[in-house]
């Protein structure tokens, strides 16, 4: 499991994180994230901070991660409001991943989907969004957040919007390779074959995905807001792409029509690759490379 040192409040390293039991309740919750992750169970929250660098936390609401100060959970609830036809559009990802004549059921391929976020935007869009996240615990936020949304949403306009997205616990970068010998979809062909997956298998991609996304980790504004405080705790789980070119080649190769970037607005191109063209925001820009028409 791949982990960045974190600073304790007395100045030293520490790189563990474990499952904190706040609630009776949800110790056999917290037993079994323990056996599927491998992390010890603690029950004293004075820990978190000096014993241990982060803790995963089991409640009635999911999961949370807990840094000893903050919370951070995977919820799409937040969301809602930007889902709204009026404001959708103007989305910058939105404009980014939007393609001329997608046809019916696009596939999207999140490579760093980390929360979900963005993931959900391209799925509220209309299409079909298959997340990778190799990093277990910020899976375990993820997959939180995606059943939270199934279950809790009293519209249904949440649970249809993530009806579309599908967790892979793995990275994508091997799995990347597996796209390049899918063909094309015609106009008016069904992206996906319907059937349900063989365990470790992807067989419910049967042509070349329409959109693929990259999100690599860049640095956080250092700025005190709450916002950039919790993004640098989760940032503590996983380290930045380690081969940029790598992955950009990997998701040139699958063919799909359209790659978009994120990247911070004055940022360098990512592994140097100079898009068609960007659409820019206040703070973040979105490289678009054109693939195929």
């Amino acid at each position: 499991m791949r982990k960045k040192n974190l600073s304790t409040r007395s100045g030293e390293q520490n790189t563990a994180v474990c499952i904190l039991i706040r609630d009776p309740v949800f110790e056999d919750s917290a037993d079994r994230l323990s056996v599927r992750l491998g992390l010890p169970v603690c029950r004293d929250p004075e820990a978190i901070g000096e014993t241990f660098g982060l803790a995963l936390v089991p409640d009635a609401d999911g999961l949370s991660l807990f840094d000893g100060k903050m919370t951070l959970r995977g919820d799409f609830t937040h969301m809602q409001s930007r889902l709204l036809p009026g404001k959708l559009p103007a989305e910058l990802l939105v404009r980014a991943a939007k393609l001329r004549d997608p046809g019916p059921c696009p596939v999207a391929i999140d490579c760093t989907a980390g929360l979900g976020d963005d993931s959900l935007l391209l799925a509220a869009m209309g299409y079909t969004v298959h997340l990778f996240e190799y990093d277990p615990i910020t899976a375990e936020l993820l997959d939180s957040a995606l059943r939270k949304s199934q279950s809790s949403d009293s519209s249904g306009a949440l649970s249809d919007i993530t009806n579309r997205m599908i967790l892979h616990r793995e990275d994508s970068l091997a799995v990347l390779s597996a796209f390049r010998e899918l063909p094309v979809r015609s106009k008016g062909e069904e992206t996906t074959s319907g059937q349900d997956p063989e365990p470790g298998a992807f067989p419910y991609v049967t042509y070349a995905p329409d959109l693929i996304y990259l999100d690599p980790m860049f640095p956080a504004r250092r700025k005190s807001g709450l916002i950039t405080k919790k993004l640098q705790m989760l940032q503590m789980l996983e380290n930045p792409c380690a081969d940029e070119s790598a992955l950009l080649a990997a998701a040139v190769r699958a063919n799909p029509r359209r790659i978009v970037i994120k990247r911070p607005l004055k940022g360098p191109f990512l592994a140097g690759i100079r898009p068609a063209y960007s659409i820019k925001g206040k703070a973040i820009r979105y490289d678009c490379i054109v693939v195929r028409g």
